[in-house]
């Protein structure tokens, strides 16, 4: 037998021997790779995180400044205009033939009034539930003109119950309370008729609707010897062509609780509105997450903003400082993932017809 085979064998069988054998990781390169892939995660999850939570507040604080510039803007535009009558007034000859012309939506003597407290608001009285006032928080209530587009155009007599106006319109209904104004004076009214057909405005008094008109004259400076309706008897006056026709606004401003629950509040806005002939007040939500605001009133010749408990004749206020605290929806925006973002943002507004 030939000794090379066994020659191959044998050189075989150290080849085999010699080759490296394969082999995994060891129990402690495994723990430190896993250490490192941790340690990676935890920083990809940190970036996360930090990512998610400046998302949160950066649309925390765009949502606290989208509401402070609504509320403001909105707020100021009622303040900007109160007392305004759309003609030259300035001399305050102003008649009201209201039944009630002391209700706070036709008390033209105070077409800007404010509270310190708005439990005490005479115009929220008696609201309950979502858009009951929150106490501790100011209120004010605005009255002024909105445009009709129309005018006077024929008046029958000086002691007529209705006047012509220059062409239909969808503003004017029955149960209005609107303003007439020309040079010489203007008069708060309740229409108690319209015919659209025949563009007459009717404004007799006792006609079902509320408050209605104690007398159907309009002259200043209406039932006498005052302008308040006492059963004293009304001045005649015809308003010529061109007297201005507008709608008496009225509204409210107010901190109420919002009908989220949990005490969630808002920037409420009362209006008074004619409903089938009768003038109801109904508060609207205007801006959700508006938490507080005090307001103070520039009573001249003074030069510094005051509580409204210190103004002693609320026809000269001539402007007036708005403080919001305004909150973000989000209920988790803040650092800690806890609370809110809160902002307290303060803006001053003029009343546009009481200052040169």
């Amino acid at each position: 037998m030939s000794e090379y085979p066994m020659i191959h064998r044998q050189q075989r069988y150290r080849a085999k021997r010699a080759a490296p054998r394969p082999h995994g990781f060891t129990l402690i390169e495994l723990m430190v790779a896993m250490l490192l892939g941790l340690i990676v995660i935890a920083g990809v999850t940190s970036v996360f995180l930090a990512g998610q939570q400046s998302y949160r507040a950066n649309e925390a604080l765009g949502d606290v400044q989208d509401g402070s510039r609504i509320a403001f803007e909105m707020l100021a535009r009622d303040l900007r205009g109160a007392g305004l009558t759309g003609c030259d007034t300035s001399s305050g000859r102003v008649a009201n033939v209201l039944n009630s012309s002391t209700l706070w939506y036709a008390d033209w003597n105070n077409a800007l009034h404010g509270y310190d407290d708005a439990s005490t608001d005479p115009a929220l009285t008696g609201l309950t539930g979502a858009g009951a006032p929150v106490a501790g928080t100011s209120s004010v209530h605005v009255i002024s003109t909105a445009s009709t587009g129309v005018t006077v155009s024929w008046t029958p007599a000086p002691s007529s119950a209705d006047f012509k106006i220059s062409g239909t319109t969808t503003e004017l209904n029955k149960g209005d309370l609107i303003m007439v104004c020309d040079f010489d004076h203007a008069t708060i009214l309740q229409i108690t008729n319209y015919d659209n057909a025949n563009v007459d405005v009717q404004h007799n008094s006792g006609s079902g609707v509320t408050p209605g008109n104690c007398v159907k004259d309009l002259g200043y400076p209406g039932p006498t010897p005052s302008t308040t309706c006492n059963g004293g008897g009304g001045n005649p006056y015809s308003f010529p062509g061109n007297s201005r026709v507008a709608k008496l606004t009225a509204v409210d401003w107010y901190i109420g609780v919002n009908p989220v629950g949990g005490g969630g509040r808002s920037l409420y806005r009362l209006n008074a509105v004619n409903s089938s002939g009768t003038v109801t007040a109904t508060p609207e939500e205007m801006v959700r997450n508006v938490t507080n605001m005090q307001i103070s009133y520039l009573q001249p010749p003074g030069t510094a903003f005051g509580t409204a408990t210190g103004v002693t004749n609320w026809a000269t206020v001539n402007a007036a400082q708005v403080t919001l605290t305004v909150q973000s929806t989000n209920q988790r925006a803040s650092v800690n993932n806890a609370a809110p973002i809160t902002r307290v943002f303060t803006s001053t507004t003029t009343v546009r017809n009481r200052v040169q």
